[in-house]
C-alpha cells in the first residue's frame, strides 16, 4: 500500500516518535514493505513512518533509488554514535516538496539501530548514506532539515509555504 506523504505543518513530523517494542510482526514487516513501496513513488532516498503520519522510531533507507536491492536499509530506534567530518550539500524533504537547500552534514555517520527482527547492529555510511542517516533519525526526533538553514531562509520557506497552503496547493 502506498501512503501519502505528511507534508509540513502536520504535527506528527515535530513530535518525538515512539520506539518500536514489537518486532517480527507481520503488521511490521507490512508496515516496512508499504514504506518502501511509499519511498520509491516518491522518489525519495529514504523515509521515516512519521511522514506516512505513524509516529514511531522507523526509517527506510536505500540511496539506489531501487535500482540495488542490497542498498534496501531498514532502522528501527536508531541513534547515532558518532558524526565525524563536514559535508556540505543541496538537500530535501519529501514532507517539504519544492524545496531544497544547502545544509552541512556529517560526512562519516555511525548509527545504532535495530532491524525488523529487533536484533540489533551498528553501520556506518558516508557521503549521501551519511546525509540519509541524519536526515531521516532528525525526522524521529521531531526535527526537520530546515532546523539546519538560517533562520531567514526558513522563515522565508515558511512564508512561501502558508501562501501555498492558503491557495491550496499544499494538501
Amino acid at each position: 500500500m502506498v501512503y501519502p506523504i505528511v507534508k509540513f505543518g502536520d504535527p506528527v513530523l515535530e513530535r518525538e516518535a515512539e520506539s518500536v517494542t514489537e518486532f517480527d510482526t507481520p503488521e511490521l514487516h507490512q508496515l516496512i514493505d508499504d514504506m518502501f513501496e511509499s519511498m520509491y513513488v516518491a522518489k525519495g532516498v529514504g523515509l521515516a513512518a512519521p511522514q506516512i503520519g505513524i509516529g514511531r522510531k522507523i526509517a527506510v533507507i536505500d540511496v539506489s533509488n531501487g535500482e540495488n536491492p542490497g542498498d534496501k536499509l531498514v532502522l528501527i530506534n536508531p541513534q547515532v554514535v558518532r558524526s565525524e567530518g563536514k559535508q556540505e550539500g543541496e538537500e530535501g524533504c519529501l514532507s517539504i516538496p519544492g524545496f531544497r537547500e544547502q545544509v552541512r552534514r556529517g560526512k562519516r555517520v555511525t548509527l545504532r539501530a535495530q532491524n525488523a527482527k529487533g536484533e540489533s547492529f551498528e553501520m556506518t555510511g558516508e557521503d549521501l548514506l551519511a546525509r540519509a542517516f541524519l536526515h531521516e533519525t532528525e525526522h524521529l526526533h521531531g526535527r526537520l532539515y530546515i532546523t539546519h538553514i538560517s533562520a531567514l531562509k526558513r522563515d522565508l520557506m515558511k512564508r512561501k509555504i502558508k501562501k501555498k497552503q492558503r491557495a491550496g496547493d499544499w494538501d
